[in-house]
């Protein structure tokens, strides 16, 4: 019997890994295709399309693996380097219903942005780190992309603005970690936390739900007009 339990521990392991990377990868392709799409959109050419996909797509888990002290995916694995190239591809056979469609960057940047996060809060916790190191790993992993592409395309990165953004990572590290209190295997854990930041986020688009914002003092705010206009 303890023989049997042991085998059975060892594929549940091997699917929690091949779900672990699915997540990965689609990832990936998802968070290439926003910044592509971004790229599209800016009149970008075909090297400056691939540099911000492929940008968006590493951006957050390069940080996120060298704050853990570990060798960063896409040094070691192709995939992600193909993956972008494969994005372009379908950018390019697919513009006129990517650029010209508004919800693409939505729907690809926040299927990016949920399961980033799962990634990142799996590896860490995986590498023995605690939870709230966790989620701050997680959401790094799914913001800092889009962070890093916004500033290549001259945007005010989605982060800083009114609607909720890595705030939606946080509640699915949240949700991930209420999962595991309440003894739910890692499968259902990443599910549960990947589904939250997708929803979080869809809503608070949706229905226009943001965080408060700070007011500062109105002379200092023309001040840094003026400097904007010079």
């Amino acid at each position: 019997m303890r023989i049997l339990k042991n085998i059975s521990l060892y594929q549940r392991k091997k699917c929690m890994i091949s779900f672990v990377d699915f997540c990965d990868f689609v990832g990936t392709f998802a968070f290439a295709i926003s910044g592509i799409r971004l790229a599209s959109a800016k009149r970008f050419d075909l090297f400056g399309a691939y540099v911000v996909g492929f940008v968006t797509a590493i951006g957050g888990g390069t940080l996120r693996d060298l704050l853990l002290q570990t060798t960063p995916g896409w040094m070691v694995n192709p995939f992600y380097v193909i993956c972008t190239a494969f994005a372009l591809l379908c950018v390019m056979v697919f513009s006129k219903y990517l650029v010209h469609l508004h919800n693409t960057f939505f729907i690809f940047d926040t299927i990016g942005l949920a399961l980033f996060t799962v990634v990142g809060v799996g590896k860490s916790l995986d590498m023995g780190y605690s939870y709230y190191v966790a989620i701050i790993m997680g959401s790094m992993t799914g913001a800092a992309g889009g962070v890093i592409r916004d500033v290549l395309i001259n945007e005010i990165p989605l982060i800083f603005r009114k609607e909720i953004y890595a705030m939606a990572c946080v509640v699915g590290g949240f949700f991930y970690w209420l999962s595991d209190v309440f003894g739910l295997d890692s499968y259902a854990c990443q599910i549960i936390g990947g589904l939250s930041v997708f929803i979080t986020r869809v809503v608070a688009v949706i229905y226009k739900i943001g965080l408060p914002r700070l007011h500062g003092d109105a002379e200092v705010e023309r001040d840094l007009e003026k400097m904007g206009e010079m």
